[in-house]
C-alpha cells in the first residue's frame, strides 16, 4: 500500500535521540465509539442548517478535527515509534500483510512484539475490475488470532462507483464471515482505494466526489453488517473526502520517510514504512502505530 507526495509540517516536530522503555500493551485498541466521541461536536456543526451555501462550505472548512497529538512525544525506540501522554504509552505497535508477503510465521510476529494486525481480504482486478480473495486471508487471519494478536482488515478496493463499492463490501463481508466461523474476531475493516501503475488501471482518475461516495458507501455497508469500518490512505487521498467523512470514520495514514506525520486533520493510524523488518515474515513489511490519547 504506497504512500505518495508528503505536504507541509502541521503539527510539533518530535525529539529525537532518546530512549524508550519496552512497548507495553495500552488497555484498549481506539474503536469507532472513541473516535466519533472526539468528532461529535464539529459534525454536529455540519449538520445543522449549512445547505449548500458559501456560508455552509466555511462552516465545513472551520469543523475540521485537528490533528490532536504532539509529536514532542513520539519516541523512536529501535526503529519503532512509541507515543506516550502524561508518560503513559499511547500506542501499539503492528503489522499489515497480503498475499505478497506469502507464508507469515505468526507466533515469532507476536514475539517481535506485534500488538495488532491487518490483513487483507482481497482486493478488485485494477484492469478488468474481477474480485479476488487474497491468497492468504484466512491463513493470516486465524494465525494471527491463535497468536493472541488483535486482528483486523483491509480491502483493495477500485471501484469506480458507490454500487462497485457496496459489491465490493458484500464480498468482504462474505470472507469475513468464513473467518468468523474460523474463531476469528475483527476490530476493524478498512477501505483501501488507492491509485495503481498498470497500465490501463480503470479507478486512477476518480473526481474527488466519487471517490468519497464510494468509501462512504463500502464504509456504510461495513456498519450495516456489523462492523467497524475505517478508510485508508496517503494525506491526498484522505483530502479527498470530506471532512464530515473525515470526522465519521477512523483515518489510516500512510505517510513514508519522515520522523512525524504531516497531516493536520485526526487519524488513528499511522502507516510509517512499507520497507519493515519483522521477525516471522520474509519479506518486506508495512509497519503500523495505532495512537491513541487519554
Amino acid at each position: 500500500m504506497p504512500a505518495r507526495t508528503m505536504a507541509p509540517r502541521s503539527c510539533a516536530s518530535a525529539q529525537r535521540g532518546e530512549t524508550a522503555p519496552e512497548i507495553a500493551p495500552v488497555a484498549a485498541l481506539l474503536t469507532r465509539r472513541t473516535f466519533l466521541g472526539a468528532s461529535a461536536c464539529a459534525v454536529a456543526t455540519l449538520l445543522t442548517g449549512c445547505g449548500s451555501s458559501e456560508a455552509g462550505v466555511q462552516a465545513r472548512q472551520i469543523a475540521e478535527v485537528p490533528c490532536p497529538y504532539n509529536w514532542d512525544n513520539l519516541i523512536w525506540d529501535g526503529g519503532r515509534p512509541v507515543y506516550y501522554e502524561n508518560d503513559q504509552i499511547c500506542s501499539r505497535w503492528g503489522v499489515d500483510v497480503s498475499e505478497h508477503q506469502h507464508t507469515v510465521d505468526w507466533e515469532a510476529v507476536a514475539g517481535a512484539g506485534a500488538q495488532f494486525a491487518f490483513v487483507r481480504i482481497g482486493n478488485r482486478g485494477a484492469t478488468e475490475g474481477k474480485l479476488d480473495v487474497d491468497e492468504f486471508f484466512l491463513a493470516n487471519a486465524i494465525g494471527a488470532q491463535a497468536a493472541g494478536i488483535p486482528v483486523s482488515a483491509y480491502f483493495f478496493s477500485q471501484s469506480l462507483d458507490e454500487a462497485e463499492a457496496r459489491e465490493e463490501a458484500a464480498f468482504a463481508i462474505e470472507q469475513l464471515r468464513e473467518a468468523e466461523h474460523e474463531g476469528v474476531t475483527f476490530h476493524m475493516v478498512a477501505y483501501d482505494h488507492e491509485p495503481v501503475e498498470i497500465e490501463g488501471a480503470r479507478a486512477n482518475d476518480l473526481p474527488p466526489d466519487q471517490f468519497a461516495a464510494n468509501a462512504r458507501a463500502f464504509c456504510e455497508h461495513i456498519q450495516k453488517a456489523g462492523f467497524s469500518p475505517m478508510i485508508y490512505g496517503n494525506q491526498q487521498d484522505l483530502m479527498r473526502l470530506s471532512v464530515e467523512e473525515r470526522a465519521t470514520y477512523p483515518l489510516w495514514l500512510a505517510e513514508y520517510g519522515i520522523d512525524d506525520p504531516t497531516v493536520t486533520f485526526n487519524f488513528a493510524i499511522w502507516q510509517y514504512t512499507n520497507k519493515g523488518t519483522v521477525p516471522g515474515i520474509d519479506t518486506d513489511a508495512d509497519l503500523n502505530i495505532w495512537l491513541e490519547t487519554p
